[in-house]
């Protein structure tokens, strides 16, 4: 497979993606380079409000407004580290710059920022990530593992999770419901 760059980008699972972790998975790819990729799953929120995991990590969590917002399953990498989706990408200690816009934050600073100002609003708080390493996604998009398209940060910020997975879909012109299982080579 020719060499692509799918930072900024959604992998969406195929339906017969048969790995618990990614069945109906939704994944905006933070990072991808020869050495891997790394992303973070948008639409499987748990059983956890952020305010629990505020309580957790002993950060007053203040702000009106983010109480009671979802905390997700960003993947099954180190799923006992805290991730932040967000944008703006802002000023922070530990930030992987997607783009212009989102940013990925690993350091405390911006849950603390969070807990005081409500800054940066526009969040999607995760426990783990998913990774892969050197060649392995691109052998699963060989393999018909994951569709991809361009991220759409809307999607992620603006509506509920459960509608993530079917507006990335509609963004390729696809109604998931109408997804073949078994793909076709040309």
């Amino acid at each position: 497979m020719d060499s692509v760059n799918l930072t900024d980008h959604f992998l969406i699972a195929m339906p017969a993606m048969d790995d618990p972790y990614f069945s109906r998975a939704l994944v905006y790819v933070c990072e991808h380079n020869d050495q891997g990729a790394l992303g973070i799953v948008v639409n499987k929120p748990l059983d956890m409000p952020l305010q629990d995991l505020f309580e957790k990590v002993d950060i007053p969590l203040d702000a009106a407004g983010l109480n009671n917002l979802p905390v997700y399953f960003g993947g099954p990498v180190q799923t006992d580290r805290g991730f932040v989706l967000h944008r703006p990408v802002g000023q922070w200690q530990s930030t992987l710059a997607v783009n212009d816009e989102v940013g990925l934050t690993s350091s405390r600073d911006i849950l603390v920022a969070m807990g005081r100002q409500g800054q940066p609003s526009e969040v999607l708080v995760t426990l783990g990530y998913a990774g892969w390493g050197a060649g392995q996604l691109e052998s699963e998009l060989a393999q018909n593992g994951w569709l991809t398209v361009r991220a759409d940060p809307s999607i992620v910020f603006s509506l509920p999770p459960e509608e993530r997975l079917a507006a990335a879909m509609l963004a390729l012109g696809i109604d998931f419901a109408h997804l073949a299982e078994d793909a076709g080579h040309a």
